[in-house]
């Protein structure tokens, strides 16, 4: 039996030993693997000491940060300062951190970077939480620090890979050994791309709320703080609800971050903003003006006029830019009512899917913009007393009565396709005063107005054209049209110089030419009504605009010495050839060069330049060029102050009781002068005018010279434009007179020259002419009658030349 003492063999002794042994070879892997990845970190802890060493001696030099000098467009002002165009790839306007408000400064912090002020450019923390947040959802979230981002937007491009990322955390440190915090702050706040061209944060305040930063409530800020993450997505005008959703959010965490208080994050909740609408350039209407700006600035100093922010200051007038912005637009729609509707602009089909039919309006009006008050709209039912129509808000709304007379055309049965107004047209709509709609078109015809300074030649105001968006073709500075009988009073001066007086009696009878006189066709000039009303005082005649009377004095002067008088008026003589269609206004001139000329009436017989530069400065206010202050010398001389004195009595007349008398009856003051004018077939439209301390001309016509229309002129298109904008400019300016310069005498309630009294100056003209229904008149045999001017030869002439209006 064995003894009990003696150990048996176990059981259990192989799995024992078995397990033994796996835990030492697992111990053992352990260490192995830590081994190698300790090696590993060794090595990429090496492997990024070698990259940093390589790469951190080839990083940008960031000192030049220390004086910021981003790309500034450049800025057109008007007198007053207010922003009239930005010219440049990038808008910008550079504010220092001192400038920039706390509100908008704590928006920016609290959703980007709230502990900017504690962390030393990288946040690990921020990081941790991004990675923890990134684990739980499929979307990522991002970790860079405001100046991790200043070093990406400066310096580095949007490329996504390891070597970007570690030059951009060099770059990191190294911004934060060389720049304060606020420094950084500031610089991402001039820098950061936000949209609309739009880079810093004051730039765009004034792009998409119209205000300066300083102004921005809590609300705006918030708004503005969610645009640098990605300004497309939260654009609050083409992305409304999602920037209001990232708005809302950082409000939150602005009261997460005690920045603002609970009452006042539910006071910026409720705020309803109010947005600058797309296409809103400017608050001023001057686009011809900084157009104007920016290729004279830009022909002086190159192409870095568009980075070196430059601010031109003008000599523009606020008030009175959008008094003659409006009076030129009301004076073109006015017309445009009187004329045959040409249709819609555009057909579109209308799909009956609710979400489809709101896509297909969007890119319909997308494509036909609003024109300021000329909003474009769709069709979505049409008939002959209701039309119902739909604009990008996708509320229809109706047009009745009234507002369908301009359209009545397009609304018949008869209305051809492309006139015809049905479900699917796009079309023009304005509201009136009263909330009503009513349905009208884009204008074909074009206009341009300029008033200036007479004594200093500033230029106040300038509209070149209807829409600058449409055509940037500025009518005030490039159109050369004929200026019909506006033209006249320059003739009647120099006449003056010759004997003329305005009691000298001119006869307005017919003139004719034979074909031996012209040496070609024969030419029988007529007055605008076709009327002839035989002998005349010059003050009648030319209130009258009678223009057998005006060739009559051009005989007097003499062509060629018509031709050179002119020119003293800051005409170009080429352009005026020395015929007698001279006299009824066959050359050619600019609105800008009939305002200086008239100029020269309303100052006293001094010739002015006009300006428009005042002052040039860089964005930090030290000025580069300023203008000097006018003043009128000798050497701008261009005609006697007796002249331009009678002259003025003259064309004060045409107000009071001639073809322009509707000007002093609506202003009811006595100090405004000027001249009419319409061209043959009512093809231009002029009013040319002035009180002492202004001049301005209006013009209307097409680029495409055309007849206005049978009953179109001067006085019925262009003044209601000139009395409009001095309706305005005028409110407060006192009545002013002229004081009788040396020279001249006043008998009988009439100015004469002193040498030309009664008796002494030309005591008629033409009165041995017979005239319709006239009895013969007696011929002083004492008074010389002078002999006719030449008439141009044939090929010289044109035959739209022969018919000349008031």
């Amino acid at each position: 039996m064995p003894n009990q003492d003696t150990p048996t063999p176990s059981t259990t002794s192989e799995p024992v030993s078995a397990g033994r042994t796996a835990l030492i070879w697992m111990g053992r892997l352990v260490v192995a693997v830590a081994g190698l990845a300790a090696a590993g970190v060794v090595s990429v802890l090496m492997a990024v000491g070698i990259a940093l060493a390589v790469a951190y001696p080839n990083l940008p030099d960031v000192t030049g940060l220390a004086d910021y000098r981003p790309k500034l467009p450049l800025r057109v002002l008007t007198a007053e300062g207010q922003l009239i165009g930005e010219f440049g790839e990038e808008r910008r306007n550079l504010l220092t951190i001192n400038e920039i408000p706390e509100v908008m400064k704590n928006a920016v912090l609290a959703i980007e970077d709230a502990r900017f002020f504690e962390h030393s450019g990288v946040d690990y923390r921020g990081m941790i939480r991004a990675a923890l947040a990134n684990l739980r959802q499929a979307k990522s979230q991002g970790a860079s620090t405001i100046t991790m981002q200043v070093a990406r937007n400066v310096y580095l491009s949007a490329e996504k890979s390891y070597t970007r990322k570690i030059y951009e955390v060099l770059l990191t440190f190294k911004l934060e050994h060389m720049l304060t915090k606020e420094q950084i702050l500031e610089i991402y706040m001039n820098q950061i791309f936000l949209g609309q061209r739009a880079y810093g944060f004051s730039s765009a305040a004034q792009i998409y709320f119209g205000k300066a930063l300083k102004d921005v409530t809590v609300a705006e800020a918030a708004m503005l703080a969610g645009l640098p993450q990605a300004p497309s997505a939260y654009n609050p005008i083409r992305n409304p609800r999602r920037a209001r959703a990232r708005q809302l959010h950082i409000i939150d965490r602005m009261v997460e971050n005690g920045f603002i208080t609970a009452e006042q994050a539910e006071e910026a909740k409720s705020e309803e903003l109010k947005l600058r609408p797309v296409g809103s350039a400017t608050q001023v209407h001057a686009e011809f003006v900084a157009e104007m700006v920016r290729q004279s600035i830009v022909s002086q100093y190159g192409e870095e006029a568009y980075t070196r922010g430059l601010v031109v200051t003008t000599s523009l007038k606020q008030a009175e830019q959008l008094a003659a912005y409006r009076a030129v637009r009301q004076g073109v729609l006015d017309y445009e009512r009187r004329q045959i509707y040409r249709g819609p602009e555009l057909f579109i089909d209308l799909p009956s899917d609710k979400a489809a039919l709101d896509e297909a309006v969007d890119d319909a009006l997308t494509e036909r913009p609003d024109n300021d008050d000329l909003l474009s709209a769709v069709v979505l039912e049409a008939g002959p007393k209701r039309v119902v129509a739909v604009r990008q808000d996708g509320e229809p709304f109706e047009i009745t009565g009234e507002g369908l007379k301009p359209v009545q055309s397009g609304l018949s049965d008869k209305a051809g396709p492309n006139i015809k107004i049905r479900p699917g047209a796009v079309i023009r709509v304005v509201q009136t005063n009263n909330k009503a709609w009513r349905i009208t078109q884009l204008p074909d015809v074009e206009s341009a107005f300029v008033a200036m300074d007479p004594r200093t030649g500033k230029v106040i105001a300038l509209v070149g054209g209807f829409d600058f968006q449409k055509s940037k073709f500025n009518h005030v500075t490039q159109a050369w049209r004929q200026p019909g009988s506006s033209f006249k009073p320059f003739i009647y001066s120099a006449a003056l110089e010759k004997g003329l007086t305005p009691m000298t009696v001119v006869n307005d009878a017919p003139l004719f030419y034979s074909a031996d006189a012209t040496g070609g066709k024969p030419w029988e000039p007529k007055n605008y009504d076709g009327q002839f009303e035989g002998p005349m005082s010059v003050r009648r005649a030319l209130a009258k605009s009678k223009n057998m009377v005006s060739i009559r004095v051009l005989q007097l002067v003499g062509t060629q010495s018509a031709q050179q008088w002119v020119g003293r008026f800051g005409f170009d003589i080429d352009k005026h050839p020395p015929y007698l269609t001279m006299a009824l206004g066959a050359g050619s001139v600019t609105p800008m060069q009939m305002a200086v000329g008239y100029g020269v009436f309303a100052n006293g017989g001094y010739r002015v330049s006009p300006t428009l530069i005042t002052r040039v400065a860089d964005h930090k206010g030290k000025v580069i060029y300023e203008a000097p202050e006018p003043t009128l010398t000798e050497s701008q001389r261009a005609i006697e102050p007796r002249n331009a004195f009678i002259m003025n009595s003259l064309l004060q007349e045409i107000t009071r009781t001639g073809t322009a008398a509707r000007a002093q009856a609506t202003l009811k003051r006595t100090d405004v002068f000027g001249k009419t004018g319409t061209t043959n077939d009512s093809v231009d439209a002029w009013f040319v005018g002035y009180q002492p301390t202004l001049v301005a001309a209006a013009w209307v016509g097409y680029d495409t010279p055309r007849n206005l229309g049978s009953r179109e002129t001067g006085g019925g298109l262009s003044l209601p434009i000139w009395i409009s904008f001095m309706s305005q400019a005028l409110k407060d300016v006192p009545v002013a007179s002229y004081a009788p310069p040396p020279g001249v005498i006043n008998v009988g309630g009439e100015w004469y020259f002193e040498e030309f009294g009664p008796g002494n100056g030309v005591h008629g003209l033409g009165l041995q002419d017979p005239w319709p229904g006239a009895a013969p008149v007696a011929i002083d045999p004492t008074v010389s009658q002078p002999a006719p001017t030449p008439i141009p030869p044939v090929e010289d002439r044109r035959g739209i030349l022969d018919l000349f209006r008031n």
